[in-house]
């Protein structure tokens, strides 16, 4: 079931998106050599504390991982690429970071990642995270009123494949909302012209993700950590979209 949502809900949506927006670019600042993963997520949850937001990770139990989740944060270092557990673990130059960050502010939830590079970065590293932003910006490019989501699968799916990397389609974007997960699932690879129409009021959770090389994944022994079968850099880039009349609007902005 896709609930569209009003204008009005829309910009209830947008404030939470500021803050998870803000969260992350703090969060950016904070990632550097010598930081330890647990101060981050410390700092995260000390951030939704102050603004009264509440996590959609914490006691997040589903059937894929072992739950619950008690943390605010994932942040995924490396070969790691989704649902990364903080744990004690100093940043090292060169590490790849990603952090996806999902909150809920008055019942309406935004959800959206970045991926850093900590110190020097190597350049193979800046190109990978580079094609997951630039397979979002195509995917938010997609999300206009009479076209598919498969337009905006396939936007994905195309820029990965432009740059040499395969798509793996066990987890991709979502819809979302008053809760953190709502239909429908969206595939980073589709076919242009398929699939569900894009009506206004439409908000999805876009978020490419891309690896070096396999696009095989594993989990950790922690049960929830997803890391590369090869053991290759990762990347993910998210954002909350929403389908207008006058065409899409980033809320994670």
């Amino acid at each position: 079931m896709i609930e569209l949502k009003s204008p009005a809900e829309l910009d209830r949506m947008r404030v939470t998106g500021a803050f998870v927006a803000d969260v992350l670019a703090d969060l950016r600042t904070k990632a550097e050599v010598g930081v330890n993963l647990l101060d981050l997520e410390h700092h995260t949850r000390t951030r939704l504390r102050e603004r009264g937001a509440e996590s959609c990770y914490w006691d997040y139990a589903p059937s894929f991982g072992r739950g619950p989740f008690r943390n605010t944060v994932c942040l995924s270092v490396n070969d790691a690429v989704l649902h990364g557990l903080p744990h004690d673990y100093l940043l090292r130059d060169g590490d790849v970071l990603s952090m996806d960050l999902a909150v809920s502010i008055d019942g309406w939830v935004a959800d959206a990642a970045v991926t850093v590079v900590v110190g020097t970065p190597r350049e193979a590293d800046l190109r990978l995270v580079r094609a997951t932003e630039e397979a979002l910006a195509a995917a938010v490019a997609a999300m206009r009123p009479g076209n598919r989501l498969g337009d905006v699968s396939a936007a994905i799916g195309a820029v990965a494949d432009s740059h040499g990397y395969e798509v793996n389609t066990e987890f991709g974007g979502h819809g979302l909302g008053r809760t953190m997960h709502e239909d429908p699932h969206v595939p980073n690879v589709g076919r242009p012209g398929r699939g569900l129409p894009l009506r206004p009021g439409t908000t999805l959770a876009l978020e490419p993700w891309f690896t070096a090389g396999s696009a095989r994944i594993v989990t950790d022994p922690d049960g929830w950590t997803l890391r590369s079968a090869d053991g290759s850099p990762t990347a993910h880039s998210e954002h909350t979209v929403a389908v207008t009349e006058d065409g899409p609007v980033i809320l994670t902005a």
